[in-house]
């Protein structure tokens, strides 16, 4: 077998197709119940296991569920991938192998919304279902590059037998997540396949270039987008007095007036106050495409009690003195469980780590913790703060037993 190096699936100087055929022993005796003749790698003996457990078959194509061409449209229309696939196609159809390949984007559904690239291997690509509006994640046609890389939030090259699908193993196929640099969400895969035999091991630098420029190109969107707002507001900014911020739906901040703060802040509602550093309470103003942020100058704090109500936890915060209507909304038992912990903690709060350790037993979860928080956040607005996780000042929050 050959051996690997930084995510790729042959080095340079492998014999593709007696490594094809090696692969091949390998697949036969595992998907047998027998044991391989040589080790999978790590990833891939990962990927078979979790598609064993789907049930899925490995001789036959398993369902693609094609969408109708309109959802595709409509996917595209509303992916912010769509703004930088011109850039993707630019670096990926530039090399020389280009008529050797396809170049494929899918969203975070792994849902394939464009594909291009070479005639012969496009027709091939058809005959497996490999087509705009098809479903590529592991458990719908098992381990590919486009699925595992979604499954493991990593690149990753797969060649011929690595496939769990028998029809993939005359296919090599190379992938990388890309995310939204402002928020680290992702926003789908983009893919180099073509025949397996025509692999070159610095397809998974070229994969990784083009990702990389698509989400400095996203950011670069993001940061025009922000110089849009500000100067939509400026008539408005130009005669307000006192501190101020303008900041976009997801709180990034395209402006602000005597207060210092970090790039963002939490993503303002219109019905949720919110508070921060050095402002205090304040009640965010839809202005345009952005919201109007600034204290509120009745100097009023926000009064929250969690609840138990039918055996379900309720956040209850009641309204201001001068007369802003109160909201209550259900919370998850483990949104319940942070906020009484993050108000047992006081104003020290608590880090990630120490959420863990009070939530799992460990320091292992503290990715878990942060996107926990980050959707509790989300539902109770700037109650929570952050940096370290903790009840937000001018907000008094009891919890009962």
């Amino acid at each position: 077998m050959t051996p690997y190096s930084a995510g790729s699936a042959v080095v340079p100087g492998t014999d593709l197709g007696q490594h094809a055929r090696a692969l091949r022993r390998v697949h036969d005796a595992v998907m047998g119940g027998a044991t391989p003749p040589a080790p999978l790698r790590p990833l891939v003996s990962r990927s078979w296991t979790r598609v064993l457990g789907f049930g899925l078959d490995p001789t036959h194509a398993n369902a693609r569920d094609p969408l109708p061409w309109a959802e595709v449209e409509r996917r595209r229309h509303h992916s912010p991938l769509a703004l930088v696939i011109d850039e993707i196609r630019a670096v990926l159809t530039s090399v020389a192998d280009a008529s050797r390949f396809i170049v494929v984007v899918t969203d975070a559904d792994g849902i394939i919304l464009w594909r291009e690239g070479s005639a012969g291997v496009l027709r091939k690509a058809d005959g497996l279902g490999f087509t705009e509006g098809a479903t590529w994640t592991e458990d719908h046609v098992g381990t590919n590059a486009i699925g595992t890389a979604l499954a493991e939030q990593a690149p990753v090259q797969l060649f011929s037998a690595e496939h769990f699908e028998e029809g993939q193993h005359p296919w090599y196929c190379t992938a990388s997540p890309v995310h939204d640099p402002r928020t680290g969400a992702l926003l789908g895969v983009v893919d180099v396949s073509g025949p397996a035999l025509t692999l070159h091991p610095a397809l998974i630098a070229l994969v990784d270039t083009a990702t990389k420029l698509a989400e400095a190109r996203l950011w670069r969107h993001h940061e025009q987008s922000l110089q849009r707002l500000r100067r939509s507001a400026e008539h408005v900014l130009a005669t307000t007095t006192g501190p101020v911020l303008l900041v976009d739906d997801d709180g990034w901040v395209a402006h602000y007036s005597g207060v210092l703060v970090r790039d963002r802040i939490a993503a303002p509602r219109a019905d949720l106050p919110l508070t921060v550093p050095g402002l205090g309470l304040c009640l965010p103003e839809r202005l345009g495409e952005g919201w109007l942020v600034r204290p509120d100058e009745r100097g009023t704090s926000l009064t929250a009690r969690l609840v138990s109500v039918g055996g379900e936890a309720v956040l209850e915060v009641a309204g201001t003195p001068d007369g802003d209507a109160g909201w209550r909304v259900s919370l998850t038992p483990r949104h319940a469980a942070v906020l009484r912990l993050l108000a047992a903690a006081g104003t020290e709060g608590m880090s990630a780590a120490a959420l863990s350790r009070a939530l799992f037993g460990d320091e292992e979860h503290q990715v878990t913790v942060r996107a926990e928080v980050s959707r509790l956040r989300r539902v109770v607005g700037a109650l929570v703060a952050a940096a370290p996780y903790r009840v937000a000042e001018g907000v008094r929050l009891t919890c009962d037993p």
